[in-house]
């Protein structure tokens, strides 16, 4: 028998993955960001959905957030859900960095402003309606949804490139 949790038997619960990615061409310069979002019940993909979205004059770590913060502001309810990204940048700073930011009134330990506060602040309130867990991949490693998510992240940056 499967276990149950939230009176639900975890054998018919769907998991939510997304796959995110930022790129930038200059940094600044142009760039675009890029989620594969999953739906998956017992290991088989019941639902899939390509987001991605650029800037004309941008970073790479500012479109590696938006593509986290555009996962979490796609889901319409309340998730749990698996957030993948290649960026370090990312998972150190929601995961780890951002408590103190938020102590220090996003300030760094060496009282400067945190750099992207903005989508710091975007991606903490996103993500706070939502179960997250976030893991990290090594990018261009030949991971394929990670690969996928690039690649959607280069197409958002398309329409910005001279």
């Amino acid at each position: 028998m499967a276990h149950l949790q939230n009176g639900f038997r975890l054998s018919h619960m769907v998991e939510l993955v997304a796959y995110t990615d930022g790129a930038c061409s200059g940094n600044p310069g142009p760039g675009g960001w890029g989620v594969l979002l999953r739906a998956l019940k017992d290991g088989t993909i019941i639902k899939e959905r390509d987001l991605s979205g650029g800037d004309a004059e941008t970073t790479n770590n500012r479109m590696e957030l938006m593509a986290a913060i555009t996962a979490l502001e796609t889901l319409e309810r309340a998730s749990t859900i698996t957030i993948v990204t290649d960026s370090t940048y990312v998972k150190n700073g929601v995961t780890s960095w951002i408590h103190n930011w938020k102590r220090n009134n996003w300030r760094t330990a060496s009282k400067k402003p945190v750099k992207n506060a903005d989508l710091w602040q975007r991606l903490d309130a996103a993500q706070d309606r939502h179960h997250v867990t976030w893991e990290w991949v090594k990018g261009h490693a030949g991971h394929p949804e990670n690969e996928r998510a690039d690649e959607l992240a280069r197409a958002g940056m398309a329409p910005f490139k001279p």
